[in-house]
């Protein structure tokens, strides 16, 4: 396959095929954003590369190149990588809706300097995004998302053969326009929150202005928090209920990055 020979015969072209095999498998994962986090060791994330390769080339009937170093099997390579960092990619832009929207929350609340380090990108990110993160990944994995997601990425082979993954510029549109859904999702988290937030801090100024005496940030910031955290607690079965039909909605998005 790659104009080397070992002298093992069928078994050295099965062994290239699965590492073939194993190119679009591993930049989905890497691109995805609990398979792909820093957390994860290197060695766990190809083992499981392998290990979903094995059963893509016993149910699939992939061709790899004749000659994996020629321009046409870089080429197909190069496919294999835009084909899986896409659909890893979509997941990773419903996973951002509840960063953006604990950032909203974080900055009507006054804890916009509250930050941790985050564990996927090892990044600072706000102490509520971790929170909803933490609260979105359950849900996924849960709900079965990593397994219909998974499946998506094996049933890939057949709507994007090797040879034919170069997206299109409608494809790229779509993955484009699934920003604008990111955006709408986190504008309904944070809504019931903000409006709450909204209230107190009107409430705080009208205070401020009839006592001047008073002290806007003693008692603004401290009123804040405490709205804040019985919004979050009282809003809590809406915020479940978008985080689910978010998980539904980054599996539709990668199936619509498939669809013909």
């Amino acid at each position: 396959m790659i104009n080397l020979n070992f002298g093992f015969g069928p078994v050295e072209a099965e062994f290239w095929r699965w590492l073939f095999v194993m190119t679009r498998i591993g930049a989905a994962m890497l691109a995805a954003p609990f398979f792909g986090a820093a957390g994860v060791p290197p060695q766990a994330r190809v083992i499981m590369t392998g290990a979903v390769a094995v059963l893509v080339c016993a149910w699939t009937p992939v061709t790899p190149p004749p000659a994996l170093l020629s321009a046409n099997g870089v080429l197909m390579v190069l496919g294999e990588v835009l084909v899986g960092l896409s659909l890893g990619f979509v997941l990773q832009i419903a996973f951002a809706a509840p960063t953006i929207a604990a950032e909203v929350i974080g900055g009507a609340m006054g804890m916009a300097m509250v930050t941790a380090v985050d564990p996927n990108t090892n990044s600072q990110s706000p102490a509520l995004g971790q929170y909803f993160a933490v609260l979105l990944t359950v849900i996924f994995l849960a709900l079965g998302g990593h397994l219909q997601w998974l499946s998506l990425v094996v049933d890939s082979y057949q709507t994007f053969p090797p040879g034919q993954t170069w997206l299109g510029p409608d494809k790229f549109m779509v993955i484009a326009g699934f920003a604008s859904a990111m955006f709408t999702t986190a504008v309904a988290i944070a809504l019931p929150v903000t409006l709450v937030l909204l209230v107190v801090q009107i409430v705080t100024g009208v205070l401020s202005r009839s006592a001047p005496s008073l002290n806007l940030f003693a008692l603004g910031l401290p009123a804040g928090v405490l709205a804040g955290i019985t919004a979050l607690i009282l809003s809590a079965p809406l915020i479940t209920d978008r985080l689910v039909d978010l998980s539904a909605d980054a599996i539709q998005q990668s199936q619509s990055v498939l669809a013909k």
